[in-house]
């Protein structure tokens, strides 16, 4: 018996390769399922009727497979999985289903249903779920290299800057110094006050030296990596 899609299934198909299963004969989903789980890679599968598919699935699915899809809903299931950027396989019984599928998007792939069909269709959406899995894998590496981007845009900002806030940190510093030097021309409230500027900044200026410590290992490091990858070269000896 077919059944809506709970929140539950919907964030578990999201985590993992999955494939969204519409059809109206439950002998198709049976068959796909159980060709699909003689691979060495079977991913999650979501079954459900036409009647209850609503929405878009984008962002949900690796793979929606349509087939057997009867009582005229074949066009609304199509429009529904072909809007989002999830590849579609759609089984084409006829002339008219196949045309559907070639009248939407690129990403509806059509296989007609003859002999061997089942072969055909397993064998294509493992290929879209390998490529979807690709495309996600890049996304993901493209954020990460954006955010590794970021943070070395920032720690340059903060190397270069290094020096003129220990300038500032060395005047705050000889200032609240000379008047902690006259205990008698302020106040015991005012000395507190200054006493805690004056360890603020040599907090400051501890984290600051750091930051030039770190920016020498780093330098030292990469002097000893390209002096390995010198030593690495081969020899080239020339001919007499």
């Amino acid at each position: 018996m077919k059944r809506k899609i709970n929140d539950v299934e919907l964030q578990a198909a999201a985590d993992q390769q999955s494939v969204l299963i519409v059809t109206d004969d439950a002998e198709f989903s049976r068959t796909v399922v159980a060709r699909w789980q003689m691979e060495r890679h079977v991913p999650a599968f979501t079954l459900v009727s036409s009647s209850l598919l609503n929405g878009s699935v984008e962002g949900r699915f690796g793979l929606a497979i349509l087939g057997l899809v009867g009582g005229g809903r074949l066009q609304k299931a199509v429009s529904a999985c072909a809007s989002s950027k999830t590849p579609v396989i759609l089984l084409a019984s006829d002339a008219e289903s196949a045309s559907l599928g070639t009248a939407a998007e690129a990403r509806v792939m059509v296989v007609r249903q003859n002999d061997g069909w089942v072969e055909s269709l397993v064998t294509l959406g493992t290929e879209a779920l390998r490529s979807h899995e690709a495309q996600k894998r890049a996304k993901r590496a493209e954020s990460s290299n954006a955010e590794i981007q970021r943070e070395a845009t920032l720690g340059r900002y903060m190397i270069e800057m290094r020096h003129s806030c220990n300038n500032a940190l060395t005047s705050i510093l000889g200032n609240s110094e000379l008047l902690l030097m006259e205990p008698g021309a302020i106040s015991g409230d005012v000395r507190e006050q200054i006493e805690t500027i004056h360890s603020m900044s040599l907090r400051l200026h501890e984290i600051l030296q750091r930051f030039s410590s770190i920016d020498s290992e780093m330098q030292m490091a990469e002097k000893d990596l390209r002096g390995e990858r010198k030593k690495e070269r081969p020899a080239y000896v020339s001919g007499a």
